[in-house]
């Protein structure tokens, strides 16, 4: 069986490039979401019982992200990535190998969310060059809640 010719409005190549950035997206995000599973797990000290729940929310959330976005890569005709070994390589988040104080939890969280912000950022000159609407869409929802969760964590230890 061949393969078809996808016929959306959008050129392969904007297709292929759209995709290789939505990929970038897709392992910040995973490596997000484990990042903040790790922490809810190993989370410890006063703000326990906060941070448990705050943190069960995000990675929820982060969750189902990382199914639209793959979802969003395999429209435009193009393979998601889904290994670790795919991930290490396309992420702009480190992983950590201990298990930090809270507060360094949320620091590191504000800098992981940020670095989302900047990737999902970088695709949306791309995504209206295309006139990806849909990529466009899928991106300024990434970045509402990405900029709200960075806010909410910098307002923890801010003061």
């Amino acid at each position: 069986m061949g393969t078809q010719t996808i016929n959306i409005g959008i050129s392969e190549a904007d297709r292929k490039e759209l995709a290789k950035g939505l990929s970038h997206l897709l392992a910040d995000t995973y490596t997000l979401y484990l990042k903040t599973h790790n922490y809810h797990w190993n989370v410890t000290g006063p703000m326990f019982q906060t941070l448990h729940l705050m943190f069960e929310g995000q990675y929820n959330e982060l969750a189902l992200a990382v199914d639209l976005i793959a979802e969003r890569i395999r429209a435009l005709g193009v393979h998601a990535p889904g290994t670790y070994g795919q991930y290490v390589k396309l992420s702009s988040i480190k992983e950590e190998e201990t298990i930090p104080a809270a507060q360094d939890m949320i620091r590191n969280l504000v800098q992981a969310q940020e670095a989302v912000i900047r990737t999902a950022r970088s695709i949306y000159p791309l995504a209206e060059k295309a006139t990806d609407e849909t990529t466009a869409d899928l991106l300024t929802q990434r970045l509402q809640v990405h900029e709200k969760t960075a806010w909410m964590l910098r307002s923890l230890i801010e003061g």
